[in-house]
């Protein structure tokens, strides 16, 4: 619940006035969840947005719930077809990613990831983020507790004539408690985030290739009302061989 309404706030513009705070850059994907509401000042200001954005909050709240319900209803049918949309199976694979993409990071050596990543995605990561804190003179501490949550939002199934899947697509938001910021390599001084564990969500974007789920995409939990809001994409023939196996889901 707390996620949620801290999605909510930092995409509104009464947040960015009233506390004016600069996003920081430290986990997978770039992004941190910023500190600011962990302040006393920043719980008072939270509480009173909540009040203010309380039927978006409940809008929210609902739309992620029938996404994840018709997403796992849309996996359930793909895993008679394919053993890759199996859900539980699915769910471990999304757990080893996220602990492995992680390990990686902490070690600024996101080649170690490659076989949970698109290429291009961890050569990004290691591009746009590590090997930049490198000649900055940062170092990033990055340390996952347990996973909380994982919650499957969007499904974009692509299907050839043999009726293999490469290329598809799910959506899940991750929560999980994670202690993540930045320090000068040099004095060990904190320039980004704040040490101690907190609950951190994140969206992350899984593709097949090769016969895997891997990672493609790591974002803000800000955008995963946007993915709740689409429709699935699911492949023409699934109709059909439901008919034929006498599925009733």
């Amino acid at each position: 619940m707390n996620q949620i309404f801290q999605k909510l706030i930092v995409i509104s513009v009464v947040t960015l006035i009233l506390m004016t705070s600069t996003p920081a850059f430290a986990g997978p994907g770039g992004t941190i969840v910023s500190a600011a509401f962990q302040t006393f000042l920043g719980k008072i200001v939270l509480s009173f947005l909540v009040v203010i954005f309380f039927p978006l909050i409940l809008y929210t709240i609902l739309r992620e719930y029938l996404a994840q319900r018709r997403t796992l209803k849309d996996l359930r049918k793909l895993a008679t077809v394919d053993k890759l949309f199996d859900w539980l199976t699915l769910r471990d694979r999304i757990t080893d990613c996220f602990y492995q993409v992680h390990t990686a990071w902490r070690k600024e050596k996101m080649v170690e990831a490659g076989k949970w990543m698109t290429d291009w995605y961890y050569r990004n990561q290691q591009i746009v983020y590590i090997d930049q804190w490198a000649r900055d003179g940062l170092s990033n501490h990055c340390r996952v507790r347990k996973i909380s949550a994982i919650r499957p939002l969007f499904l974009a199934c692509r299907s050839n004539d043999k009726r293999e899947h490469e290329g598809s697509k799910l959506v899940v938001s991750i929560a999980a408690d994670i202690e993540d910021y930045l320090v000068e390599r040099d004095s060990g001084k904190v320039v980004e985030g704040r040490k101690g564990f907190k609950e951190v969500e994140t969206v992350w974007t899984f593709t097949i290739r090769n016969g895997k789920w891997v990672v493609a995409n790591i974002e803000e939990d800000t955008l995963s009302l946007t993915y709740a809001q689409l429709a699935n994409e699911l492949p023409g023939y699934l109709d059909q061989y439901e008919v034929s196996q006498g599925k009733v889901f």
